[in-house]
């Protein structure tokens, strides 16, 4: 037994050394760092954009509808905050009519009055606040529609259109869910003045300021790649 126990002893003797020099050839490999993704707003941006829209008032009929088009812009971003500026335009079937009976030649023949929107936009400002991939802004600015009144019986049909321009203002939110897309909802207030309809066939109507409630939603594609890697 001391013989086997004196073996053993110096086998253990011999095979130390060896794996100490093995582990001590063995090179060092650090942990690979985590990469965070840091989003940069700067840059020119085009999208898609559409909502709805209804007219401001208790009363009925009320103007509603919806409406689709295309919007560009630019940010600037220093720190957290981002300027900008944006402007777009869309196709709009925003509308309401009533039918009124009217006494005509001894009878009483319907009279139907109708008011479309057919296309309306805006050139605004933008301020926001960006929490890395997601930017909350305030708007405001120049806001337009284009508008037509048509006057319609079983006998006649005149129609009458007319560029409405105004101001808007609102807020939104806005969020990159890809590096180089982001997707926005936006509310906006717009106030357009009133226009004279038909003033050329001597029935003048006025339609006094029009108050539009829009609610939108879009996808914007950001030129520049705004994805920076921070190691």
């Amino acid at each position: 037994m001391k013989k086997v126990l004196l073996a053993s002893a110096c086998v253990f003797a011999l095979a130390a050394p060896a794996s100490a020099a093995d582990l001590a050839a063995r090179p060092y490999t650090k942990a690979p760092v985590a990469v965070a993704s840091v989003y940069n707003w700067t840059g020119f941006y085009l999208g898609i954009v559409g909502g709805g829209a209804w007219e401001n008032g208790s009363g009925d009929p009320r103007m509603k509808g919806g409406f689709v088009g295309g919007t560009g812009g630019y940010n600037w971003q220093t720190g957290n905050v981002v300027f900008g500026v944006e402007a777009d335009g869309s196709w709009a079937d925003v509308n309401a009519s009533v039918t009124t009976p009217v006494l005509f030649g001894g009878a009483i023949v319907p009279v139907t009055t109708s008011s479309r929107i057919d296309a309306l936009g805006t050139v605004r400002g933008r301020i926001g606040w960006a929490v890395n991939n997601v930017l909350f802004y305030a708007t405001g600015g120049y806001a337009w529609i284009d508008n037509k009144i048509t006057v319609s019986s079983p006998f006649a049909s005149v129609s009458d259109s007319k560029w409405h321009s105004g101001w808007t203002v609102g807020a939104g939110v806005e969020a990159f869910f890809a590096p180089q897309w982001s997707v926005k909802g936006e509310y906006l207030y717009r106030s357009l003045g009133g226009e004279t309809y038909f003033s050329g066939i001597g029935a003048p109507v006025n339609t006094g300021t029009l108050n539009l409630h829009t609610v939108q939603v879009g996808v914007n594609y950001h030129f520049g790649g705004p994805v920076v890697a921070k190691y």
